[in-house]
């Protein structure tokens, strides 16, 4: 009987201290975690939106098309050239040489060519418009991804609170046990199953545990921050939240149409791909170009200097030309009919969008208040978990309850506390996921 008196006093003391552990580690931290770095929800967003992969492609993405919308606005001014050349001439009788050398400046515009570069410059417009809505639908999901990231861990930390609960008051009950078997009220069989009873719950107690670390480490990944780093990430209070009121579907779908970015940047494509078109088309018309030159020459074989010579011989010209297409083996009844379908594969790829978009959001919207109904649900259960626990509790303790009935009842409000926790941080991910379909999101709007 001693040795079991032992093994319960070593069973009661690490069940103790797995229960309380995490709250002292959070209390009175280790010299080593002092040096932490602390991250709260609006500095890890930040962090998130300088760092994150994603978000610096569709900057560079975005960079690069407005660097072409300026080279399509070049293309409307004058070009100039400055050109030199020098040369010597060998006689075949004689054996005389003579140097050559030319220099001058060209320059040139195109007047009309059929609307090409205007078409090119607007449906370079529209790709960059697209650019920087892709660049803005990334950043909204990197914004989307922080705060998710952080209603899990938020959700692991309550989880973890919930299991050393659990485990506190199973080590207690054991001990009770062990009082009650040592005055003869209850047989050894009871102490047997509660001390496997508190050794579930430390079992719990450890899975919960990796699971919050798992949540941290996500953070960290989203975040780009050094895996070799330590972090301390500071989570938000999250009350239960009341009735959400939002607009109807409708009102819902119709600003998310005009909101998205990602259908804004198909838009955009959309209207790029109808001006290939316009650049396609623009082959059938007559090329107009204006050319002006200007430049001097030098001879050795002249007996001046070659000063008077550069400055005898300058002159200047200046041409209009016009080129007018024949035939083009229907080189541009084929790039036409090519821009075409490429602008239907963008329109196609639009309705798709829209479709989908569509569907999210009557998909999220219906997922929230099916989330709004189970908090319900799942605060009613807890409270009657726990009513009946006290009560099955008090009739263990009079010899009217056997232990398998209490352990049926811990493990019930235990399962109601987990379902509502849990059922807690589902609304407020489906709030949020809501707004991000809907389009806007902002740091903001997705602050706890």
């Amino acid at each position: 009987m001693n040795r079991l008196a032992r093994a319960c006093t070593a069973l009661f003391a690490s069940a103790a201290l797995l229960a309380g552990g995490g709250a002292l580690a959070q209390e009175a931290p280790a010299p080593a975690a002092a040096a932490a770095r602390v991250i709260g929800f609006d500095q890890a967003i930040e962090i998130a939106l300088a760092q994150n992969d994603d978000l610096r492609q569709a900057r560079n993405n975005a960079a690069l098309g407005a660097l072409d919308v300026a080279q399509a606005r070049r293309d409307f001014v004058p070009d100039l050239r400055a050109s030199a050349q020098s040369s010597r001439a060998f006689g075949r009788e004689d054996g005389d040489t003579t140097r050559t050398a030319t220099a001058g400046l060209t320059s040139g515009v195109t007047l009309f060519n059929g609307f090409a570069n205007t078409a090119t410059l607007a449906g370079a417009k529209s790709a960059s418009a697209a650019d920087q809505a892709d660049l803005a639908r990334a950043g909204e999901t990197v914004v989307f991804t922080v705060a998710t990231d952080f209603l899990a861990l938020v959700q692991q930390r309550e989880e973890l609170r919930v299991q050393r609960e659990n485990l506190t008051a199973q080590a207690a009950l054991a001990a009770q046990i062990d009082t009650y078997v040592k005055a003869g009220a209850r047989t050894i069989a009871d102490l047997y199953q509660q001390q496997a009873n508190v050794a579930s719950a430390q079992l719990a107690v450890v899975q919960a545990e990796r699971a919050a670390e798992l949540a941290r480490i996500e953070i960290i990944r989203t975040l780009r921050l050094d895996p070799r780093g330590t972090y301390e990430f500071v989570t938000p209070d999250i009350d239960k939240p009341g009735a959400i009121a939002h607009e109807p579907l409708d009102t819902l779908i119709q600003r998310a149409f005009a909101t998205r970015a990602d259908i804004k940047a198909s838009e955009a494509r959309l209207e790029a791909a109808r001006q290939d078109i316009r650049v396609a088309k623009s082959t059938r018309w007559p090329t107009v170009s204006l050319s002006a030159g200007y430049g001097s020459s030098y001879s050795s074989a002249d007996p001046a200097g070659w000063r008077d010579q550069f400055s005898d011989e300058r002159g200047g010209s200046v041409g209009l030309n016009i080129a007018l297409p024949l035939y083009d083996r229907d080189a541009t009844r084929i790039a036409t009919r090519r821009a075409e379908i490429r602008a239907d594969s963008a329109q196609i790829d639009l309705d798709t969008l829209e479709q989908e978009v569509g569907s999210q959001v009557r998909t999220a919207l219906l997922d929230l208040e099916s989330a709004q109904a189970q908090l319900t649900a799942a605060e009613a259960q807890r409270a009657a978990a726990v009513r009946a626990l006290e009560v099955t509790d008090q009739r263990y303790k009079v010899g009217a309850a056997t232990l398998v009935e209490l352990t049926q009842s811990r493990a019930t409000q235990v399962e109601a506390a987990s379902a509502a926790v849990a059922a807690l941080y589902d609304v407020e991910f489906r709030r949020r996921l809501l707004a991000y379909h809907v389009g806007g999101l902002t740091p903001e709007s997705v602050r706890f």
